[in-house]
């Protein structure tokens, strides 16, 4: 037997039983010596992916020490956020370089 996913999500709504927002992925991009913007609505879970479009080396790198991604030119590296809060965020080879990132508990449907 097999039953609709709308009938499953009617069913589980009336349970009461909450179910997990699904996790989403992001992308900054590195270029020209800067940062893209950061994503707005980060949340726990999610995925940001860090594309490096420049000819240097750089880093994303995470003050406090969650997360340190090294990029070569052309590469791209990925960090899921594990924590809520702002998480400040630099490049080791060019401390100039900053993003602020702010991330949600997360929520459910």
């Amino acid at each position: 037997m097999k039953i609709s996913q709308s009938l499953l999500l009617a069913v589980t709504l009336l349970a009461g039983i909450s179910i997990p927002a699904e996790a989403a992925r992001y992308t900054v991009a590195i270029q020209d010596m800067a940062f893209g913007k950061a994503p707005t609505s980060l949340q726990v879970g999610d995925t940001v992916v860090w594309q490096n479009k420049d000819i240097l080396r750089h880093s994303a790198t995470a003050r406090g020490g969650s997360f340190d991604i090294d990029l070569a030119p052309g590469s791209h590296g990925e960090v899921t956020l594990k924590q809520a809060g702002q998480v400040q965020v630099f490049c080791r080879y060019h401390p100039t370089m900053k993003l602020t990132l702010t991330v949600a508990k997360g929520s459910t449907k």
